[in-house]
């Protein structure tokens, strides 16, 4: 099939795309994400592709892209904070419900496609994609390959405890996984958000952190100086295991410039090498990016 049809089903949105071969938009639609219902979340994939299929007149391949991953052991999602979506066989309820094979993927997983396929980080040989959103995630793409792992969680960086932790990050914030001091405790836009509060007494989203320190305000430039360096100690570490020519970064905080500028220059205290040619790169397609990598899990 020519066609490429993307799902990424998000916590509050079911985005569709549908793609030619070659990477054209043909059309786009959302619809919102029944929330805590599984039954009503497949009926709602279903149509979204076949109303796509049926305005374009053709059928296609079908990806989707999803928080979790699928158990090695179960074949069953994994993971997901869609906590309706655990323990349930997604992939084989979408395959019969659409009567084709469907390829099913993490979205941080299909981020890193997208942006190693045709996106910032096209033609590079190592990527690894990063999601600093809600969560911290990440996806490794090796030759235009998409990595899964033995247990399907390569790039599961946020749940790996921050590197080189000072004074208060010991033992760290609680992390919904169980343990303490995850990355994604730090990193994540709640994590910035708290860490603000906890330092000023300022209650902000990290969106008004990031905007703030931009224009000046004292007290949000610490907190994201802070955030960097955090966040190059934690890259670095990727960096010293995967050695990756690019590292292009996802969701809301992927937004903020600064990021781009600050956080090489203070990655190679903790980096392994006398010279780092890794680049850190923006999004090509942005919030686009999760869906085009969920089609193009059939091309790849």
């Amino acid at each position: 099939m020519s066609l490429l049809l993307g799902v990424d089903l998000g916590g509050t949105k079911v985005e569709l795309i549908a793609l030619t071969s070659h990477g054209r938009e043909l059309l786009r639609r959302r619809a919102d994400t029944p929330q805590g219902n599984y039954p009503e979340t497949i009926r709602t994939i279903v149509k979204l592709v076949e109303e796509a299929e049926d305005e374009l007149a053709e059928k296609g391949t079908v990806g989707i892209g999803t928080p979790g991953a699928v158990s090695a052991a179960t074949g069953r999602l994994k993971n997901s904070n869609s906590v309706c979506l655990n323990g349930m066989p997604l992939r084989e309820d979408l395959a019969r419900a659409l009567g084709r094979p469907v390829r099913l993927a993490n979205d941080a997983d299909c981020f890193s496609l997208s942006e190693a396929v045709d996106g910032a980080a096209a033609r590079a040989e190592i990527v690894f994609g990063v999601i600093l959103g809600t969560g911290v995630g990440g996806g490794i793409v090796v030759r235009g390959k998409l990595l899964n792992g033995a247990n399907a969680i390569a790039g599961e960086w946020g749940h790996n405890p921050l590197p080189w932790p000072q004074g208060v990050e010991r033992p760290g914030p609680p992390c919904y996984c169980g343990r303490s001091g995850c990355i994604e405790t730090f990193l994540s836009g709640p994590g910035l958000a708290r860490d603000h509060e906890r330092r000023t007494g300022e209650s902000l989203d990290a969106k008004t952190i990031a905007e703030r320190a931009e224009v000046g305000y004292s007290t949000c430039r610490g907190s994201m100086a802070l955030y960097e360096d955090r966040l190059a100690r934690a890259l670095a570490h990727v960096i010293n295991i995967l050695d990756p020519h690019v590292i292009v970064l996802g969701g809301g905080l992927s937004n903020c410039a600064r990021l781009y500028a600050n956080v090489p220059r203070l990655w190679g205290k903790y980096v392994f090498s006398d010279r780092i040619d890794t680049k850190l790169v923006p999004p090509r397609y942005g919030d686009s990016s999760g869906v085009r990598g969920a089609a193009w899990l059939w091309k790849r």
